[in-house]
């Protein structure tokens, strides 16, 4: 079963999970299923259908951006990130 990683600030919307097991086959099913699993979540993650635009996911190093976006196809044991952007200096 593939896994999201959750970064620190959005744990509060986990119950201060690290690591959410997820179902699905693509990526957009994934979050669609952890969104579905902590529905506080979905507001700091989408805009609408869309990803929000400081919201990066990964699948190992890879930026989905770079691959099929939310359609990137996932493996049972891919593990997946969510990088918020940092802004400030």
């Amino acid at each position: 079963m593939p896994s999201i990683k959750i970064p620190t600030p959005l744990r509060i919307y986990t119950g201060s999970q690290t690591q959410v097991a997820v179902t699905g086959a693509t990526i957009g099913e994934a979050l669609a299923d952890l969104t579905g699993q902590y529905p506080e979540l979905r507001p700091h993650l989408y805009n609408g259908d869309s990803l929000r635009s400081f919201v990066n996911v990964f699948i190992g190093e890879e930026d989905i951006r770079f691959l099929s976006g939310l359609d990137t196809d996932i493996a049972e044991t891919d593990a997946i990130r969510i990088i918020p952007s940092i802004a400030g200096g």
